[in-house]
């Protein structure tokens, strides 16, 4: 690794990633859809008969509204507003009661408890998704009648709260919300951005004397209001008693009451988790007469229903892929021969993919060709099979690779390609669409960069696949996880429910090295007499910006043959004073000055557009004109109406970490100003070192701090019940 000491002949700066880790963290109104992974806009550029971006979002999110309104039928003791819990959820309430008041030990209250989840004889196929052609329609107008929002319009200003809140809180609340508000004020803390202070303001300035921290519905709306905090860091459900005791850092006089409240209210659920492996009951546990056994102990959490039953449906779908005999697509000499032509650790996969239903594969970015090899294996066995990455980058990285060797998708579309989106899968947009029966037309589906799925995601494919499918889940465990609550591929590898194929391919060459070693927890020295690596001091944030913005601009270009376009800069967060923000306003001057006559834009500006929460886009600025700003993104044209250019559109010559997952370019440079030591992990520096394919800049301000955060600094942990929600329903793995 070497050192370029003269500041003046190489610069890095990069953009840091916060808001997916602690609650809290994300910037109001946009920080949480920036930081979230990748996907694509699909056609929104094409003809009106095609399915825009945003369209198809609001019909995933449809079939999303109808399959949990499925789970919650069959659920017993349903749960209506301002109602009381009924059956076996009243049972639980009342035993959460008894702990947290300390009548009864958790431990007595939940002496044996049943398993998270009741195996089932057999797995039977859950209710599909309805056909993306059916379902991709628009319903009608998007968003809140004008009326209803100058109805809010008016509260919000009573109240003291920005009236630009307005479309928002009206969409959230729906027809009436105006009422919504004056009965509950604290409903605003439902906003995106809203925090508990302001909200509570809110509530004064409408309540006058009524208002008081005690006030239920208060306790109720804090509530809900840290479980999505929660779910912003990564978890589908918090321990019962972290709730209670973050709920009193907030100030509510009475956590437990809030929390009882907010299940009576039927705004979360309660669940009951054993401390040990939740497979099948221990000998002994119960005798032959029914007498318990010895008494285990239990976890009581908490969590919102919109995960707590993605996580089912997840684990549901995943038991049955396991669980059922994958179709015979070919004899077993065919698949035999199919692996004796691939090397190594591909051959391992092919074989454990003809026998399987579900296959986990992990490894670095050279492991890809593994996968890649599987895919040109089943096509040549006839298979239907299908990659799909969590984002653009990842999905036109895979795309390059197959491309290098051809795998012909299983499509008469002569400008179909094996490799898509999973948002344009599952919308329809991209790849093979569905069956009569809903369920996507494929044999065999490869999902790379897995750790980037999150429950929501995982449950929708999971749900998709047809009967006696395959899916290979792929990726390096070691980067980033979801944005999104859950942590499905590290939950996967931990519960070892199905094969695991670990491969032996390594990254080469000195980055390969570097980053191999930091997966591991060292940060060493490697010999990179090629300029492979280089470390660039810097003293302060000033700094940082000044010598990021000449090593894309000039020094990289100039040594290592790179132009600025193919060069991405990465840096922990996008505040700060190297923050994104900051640096992209000096990438701007420097490569494509401008006035910013549309929002801040120009044509040709390098961008990320949002067109949705959690999905982000690159592209560059075409034009703009009175429908909106016209950007290129992935060969499409997209155009972004005027009113959400602000909200939804921000420059890309600087990413996060997180913005940047499942994408490689030729140079990465990777800024690490002073104030960006808390934002540091060993996950972290290894996904943004990792985006480098032929050369990494590091603008180095934290000293000590980056070694030490390789070294001691593993990802935080995540709160989830995959694992037991899993191991009841299927052997697990030797």
């Amino acid at each position: 690794m070497s050192t370029e000491p003269e500041p003046a002949t190489e610069d890095t700066a990069h953009a840091v990633d916060t808001g997916s880790e602690t609650p809290g963290t994300a910037e109001p109104a946009g920080a949480a859809s920036d930081a979230r992974s990748d996907e694509p806009a699909g056609d929104g550029g094409e003809a009106a008969a095609q399915v825009s971006e945003v369209e198809a979002e609001l019909a995933a999110q449809r079939i999303e509204r109808e399959r949990i309104e499925r789970r919650k039928a069959e659920k017993q003791g349903p749960i209506d507003a301002g109602g009381k819990l009924s059956g076996s959820a009243a049972d639980l309430l009342a035993a959460v009661r008894a702990v947290e008041s300390g009548e009864t030990p958790a431990a007595t209250v939940f002496g044996a408890p049943e398993p998270a989840r009741r195996p089932a004889p057999e797995p039977v196929r859950p209710p599909r998704p309805a056909p993306a052609e059916h379902s991709a329609a628009p319903a009608g107008p998007v968003g809140p009648a004008p009326e209803t929002v100058q109805s809010v319009r008016r509260v919000l200003a009573e109240g003291g709260a920005p009236e630009g809140l307005a479309p928002q809180t009206a969409a959230l609340l729906g027809e009436g919300a105006q009422d919504a508000l004056r009965a509950d004020p604290w409903l605003l803390l439902r906003v995106a951005g809203v925090r508990p202070e302001q909200a509570d303001g809110f509530a004064r300035a409408l309540l006058g004397a009524e208002c008081g921290p005690d006030d239920e519905r208060r306790g109720r709306a804090v509530t809900v209001w840290l479980l999505e905090q929660a779910a912003l860091a990564g978890h589908t459900a918090l321990e019962l008693p972290r709730l209670t005791a973050t709920l009193a850092q907030r100030g509510v006089p009475d956590p437990d009451a809030a929390v009882q409240s907010t299940l009576a209210e039927g705004e979360a659920l309660a669940f009951q988790d054993a401390l040990e492996e939740t497979g099948a009951r221990r000998e002994g546990d119960q005798d032959e007469e029914g007498e318990e056994g010895e008494e285990r102990p239990v976890r009581v959490l908490i969590g919102l229903e919109r995960y707590a039953l993605a996580e089912e449906s997840l684990a549901d779908g995943l038991a049955r892929l396991v669980n059922s005999a994958p179709k015979q697509d070919g004899s077993a000499a065919d698949w035999e021969q199919a692996a004796a032509s691939a090397q190594g650790s591909a051959a391992e996969l092919i074989r454990a993919v003809a026998g399987h239903g579900l296959v986990l594969h992990t490894g670095g970015e050279a492991s890809l060709a593994e996968p890649a090899a599987l895919l040109r294996a089943a096509h040549a066995l006839g298979l239907r099979a299908w990659a799909a990455a969590p984002g653009p980058f990842g999905r036109d990285r895979f795309a390059a690779l197959l491309g290098a060797a051809p795998a012909e998708p299983p499509s008469s579309e002569p400008e179909a390609s094996a490799a898509v989106t999973v948002t344009g899968l599952l919308t329809g947009a991209e790849g093979p669409g569905r069956d009569a029966d809903g369920a996507l037309d494929l044999d065999l589906l490869v999902v790379v960069d897995a750790p980037q799925l999150d429950v929501e995601a995982g449950a929708l494919l999971a749900e998709s696949l047809p009967d006696g499918a395959r899916l290979v889940l792929a990726g390096d465990p070691a980067v980033l996880w979801s944005v999104g609550p859950g942590r499905v591929f590290a939950d996967l590898l931990a519960a070892r429910v199905c094969p695991q194929i670990a491969s032996r391919r390594p990254d080469p060459g000195p980055l390969g090295e570097l980053v191999s070693g930091i997966g591991i927890g060292e940060l060493g020295q490697v010999e990179a007499p090629g300029k492979e690596v280089v470390i660039v001091p810097v003293r302060d944030a000033g700094e940082a910006v000044h010598r990021t913005v000449q090593l894309v601009a000039d020094s990289v270009p100039r040594a290592i043959g790179v132009p600025a376009e193919e060069t991405q800069v990465i840096t922990p967060g996008h505040g700060g004073a190297a923050g994104t923000r900051v640096l992209n306003a000096a990438l701007k001057e420097r490569l494509n000055p401008g006035p910013g006559r549309f929002g801040g834009f120009d044509p040709g500006d390098r961008v990320v557009h949002t067109p949705v929460p959690g999905r982000v886009l690159p592209g560059r600025v075409v034009t703009a004109d009175a429908e909106g700003l016209h950007l290129s993104c992935a060969g499409e044209t997209v155009i972004v109406p005027r009113d959400r250019v602000e909200g939804s559109v921000r420059h890309g010559w600087a990413l996060t970490a997180h913005q940047a997952l499942g994408g490689r370019w030729p140079a990465a440079v990777v800024v690490l100003p002073g104030d960006a030591v808390q934002a540091l992990s060993r996950p972290w520096i290894y996904t943004a070192f990792g985006r480098a394919a032929r050369h990494l800049s590091v603008v180095h301000g934290v000293e000590q701090a980056l070694p030490r955060a390789v070294a001691d600094i593993p990802a935080k942990p995540r709160t989830t019940r995959l694992p037991r929600l899993l191991t009841p329903q299927v052997p697990t793995a030797d």
